[in-house]
């Protein structure tokens, strides 16, 4: 896909194209602006197709905006996946966007959001416009009328009560803001729309994901490493407890009846945390990637061929907090999956923050930091070593020494981690590839996939190059070789003659 983009501008002639053949691949890539109506939608909108002379692009839905575009009421392009590039992007900009969808901007403001980036708001505001279109304020604009938007349409919440949940700081705000992206007023959004059936207290959302899309095999895997009392797994549904910014919340995600979405169910202690929550659980579900992008590349390695046909859009399922992976990765260290969720279901019992009330199995979020730095680990079994590492790393997390926050600097947290004693290359590329989802990690020295990898008569060195920029793609194509419990397709491999 990213043959749209031209230097930082979009192709219009390939963009056009796209918005012709009406293809959802590029739903959130880009957004078309109709100059004529003044409406912008996303690629696949199937309303009749503008002249080219009457469309302009943007790569972002604040972009058009303010550019004086409302919101496409078809086609909603607000509710369409997160552009992938912002994943695989290691640059400013793209940390930047990590840290406004992760709600930045509403806790900290943009002297926040720059602070954490090391920039002035300055020079971020300046690079962030020149690349965008629009600055950070404006891009969580946006999100905050998104957020609107599903209280609306999924609750029965006082309007009043909505625009202070989705971040506004007043109502005139929120209604100027409704009015202006949307074209209509608050009220009118909500129009006869009707809250999903469920129990009292819980939103229920669809999040998007780009097909191909297999939402049983995402979940399976996460259940298949669920931890008592921080995540439940019965078969369909996998729910964990999410640290959030204002308390912690619950999920539940389960397939969606489409297919190509999964359905969640959310528990929030205030409704203000809807925003993060949502950019966590597409985090921990990997729903903005761009499957047919990674498919193309491993596909064309004859060792991977039948892996990538038997299971198109495979996903690599993360960690809501990279630094929750991190401490998981440690207590994983030479030990099996059962034995690293029986340390963890101790940790967690030891230092997280219980919920008010359990729901369900759930009782515990996951301990931040600076609960474990002064934790009684030997309590929990833990070896003196392992006990060490868990404090080190837990004292680097607290004094920010080690960043795996949601702008980190992939690099530079490598760097970080490494510098704890006990953590070396193979847990580092761990918490890249399940924290901080880099979607070109190779895990050197995993013994699961030096099992594939002999299978197909391929060695260590050659992955660790053939298959970039996707290795983390074919990291977890390897791991359904050697680990079938945990996926629901379960190919044979073509051994190259």
């Amino acid at each position: 896909m990213t043959e749209l983009l031209e230097g930082r501008g979009l192709d219009a002639e390939r963009c056009y194209r796209a918005v012709a053949s009406r293809d959802a691949r590029f739903d959130g890539w880009f957004f078309t602006a109709v100059r004529t109506t003044g409406i912008y939608c996303r690629p696949s909108c199937p309303a009749r197709t503008p002249l080219a002379g009457n469309v302009e692009f943007h790569p972002t839905a604040a972009g058009a905006q303010s550019a004086g575009f409302r919101a496409c009421r078809r086609c909603r392009p607000d509710a369409v996946p997160g552009s992938p590039e912002w994943d695989v992007r290691a640059d400013v900009v793209a940390r930047a966007m990590r840290l406004i969808a992760d709600g930045e901007v509403e806790r900290s403001g943009v002297a926040g959001l720059a602070a954490a980036l090391g920039y002035s708001e300055r020079q971020l505001h300046r690079l962030v416009v020149g690349e965008l279109g629009v600055g950070p304020l404006a891009l969580a604009r946006a999100q905050r009328a998104q957020t609107a938007r599903v209280l609306l349409e999924t609750t029965d919440l006082p309007v009043g009560d909505i625009a202070f949940a989705a971040g506004f700081a007043s109502i005139r705000q929120f209604n100027d803001t409704v009015r202006e992206v949307f074209a209509t007023t608050p009220s009118a959004l909500r129009g006869s729309r009707r809250p999903a059936a469920g129990p009292s207290g819980w939103l229920t959302l669809r999040l998007a994901a780009r097909a191909p899309f297999c939402a049983p095999e995402v979940l399976l895997f996460l259940g298949g490493h669920a931890v008592a009392g921080l995540e439940e797994w019965d078969g369909e549904t996998f729910s964990r407890v999410l640290d959030l910014p204002h308390g912690p919340g619950v999920v539940r995600l389960s397939p969606a009846a489409d297919g190509t979405s999964v359905t969640a169910r959310l528990r929030l202690a205030e409704l203000r945390d809807l925003g993060v929550a949502v950019a966590r659980c597409r985090h921990l579900l990997d729903l903005d990637a761009d499957p047919l992008a990674v498919d193309e590349v491993l596909a064309t390695d004859p060792a991977l061929a039948g892996l990538v046909r038997a299971a198109p859009g495979r996903r690599v399922p993360t960690h809501p907090d990279a630094a929750e992976a991190a401490v998981r990765a440690v207590l994983g260290q030479h030990v099996s999956l059962a034995g690293a969720r029986t340390f963890t279901a101790r940790v967690l019992a030891a230092a997280g923050t219980p919920l008010p009330e359990p729901v369900g199995t759930l009782t515990h979020a996951f301990p931040r930091p600076e609960a474990l730095v002064d934790a009684d680990l030997a309590a929990v079994g833990l070896t003196g070593n392992r006990r060490r590492t868990v404090h080190a790393l837990a004292a680097g997390l607290a004094d920010g020494d080690v960043d795996l926050g949601p702008g980190a600097d992939r690099v530079e947290a490598g760097r970080a981690l490494l510098a704890v004693p006990g953590i070396g290359p193979w847990t580092v590329a761990l918490v890249a590839l399940r924290g901080l989802g880099d979607p070109d990690v190779w895990l050197p020295g995993d013994l699961a996939l030096r099992r594939s990898l002999t299978a197909l008569g391929s060695s260590d060195a050659e992955a660790a190059t053939r298959w970039r920029p996707w290795r983390s793609y074919a990291v977890l194509h390897l791991w359904a070789m050697s680990a079938p419990t945990l996926f629901t397709r379960h190919p044979t491999p073509e051994v190259p003659s």
